[in-house]
């Protein structure tokens, strides 16, 4: 979730074209002709991130969605982002490249993720008609809900969805984190 443009010292713009026929790895976003790296990699981050995904999917049938990683979405003309996670409903119109907001998206923060930064993506989001939109910082064990104006603490220690059961307490998710890195040092 890196701002860190990949491009040369004169801080090259490149088409929007350049950007969806190159492959990078891990994928990055784009805004404005500016190539932005994500940070990604560190086990926290990953564990999450797979741990949110198969939740999503194994409640599929329940919960009537899906989770996919890493999915870009083109949020404006020239501006495309790749959450962590998003969170379809079953129906929906998918797409190489989703153009219609999903339900949800999750953002997983590394340590070199800022506050100011992450509050910044979590308002386009919003402001591209993503209704809930979740950070999630493992460092701190906080979560987030993203506003069209920034971030708000999630203080009752649960993601959920109005008029769904999708219901994922942040207890459960850091006890399991917490489990395999106890395992580790073993």
């Amino acid at each position: 979730m890196a701002t860190q443009p990949i491009s040369d010292s004169n801080k090259r713009v490149i088409p929007l074209e350049e950007y969806l026929s190159t492959s990078y790895e891990p994928d990055c976003e784009f805004d404005e002709g500016a190539v932005l790296e994500r940070n990604v990699g560190e086990f926290e981050h990953s564990f999450l991130q797979t741990l949110l995904a198969t939740l999503f999917t194994n409640n599929m049938d329940e919960w009537g969605v899906f989770g996919l990683t890493e999915q870009r979405i083109q949020i404006a003309e020239q501006k495309f982002r790749v959450p962590d996670v998003s969170v379809l409903r079953i129906g929906a119109r998918t797409s190489d490249v989703l153009s219609e907001p999903p339900l949800a998206v999750i953002e997983i923060m590394s340590p070199e993720d800022t506050i100011r930064r992450t509050a910044q993506k979590a308002a386009e989001y919003c402001l591209f008609g993503i209704e809930h939109v979740w950070v999630i910082e493992p460092s701190s064990r906080m979560a987030y809900r993203g506003t069209a104006t920034g971030l708000e603490r999630i203080v009752d220690g649960e993601l959920s969805i109005p008029d769904t059961r999708i219901a994922i307490r942040l207890a459960d998710l850091f006890q399991k984190l917490d489990r395999i890195r106890s395992m580790d040092a073993r």
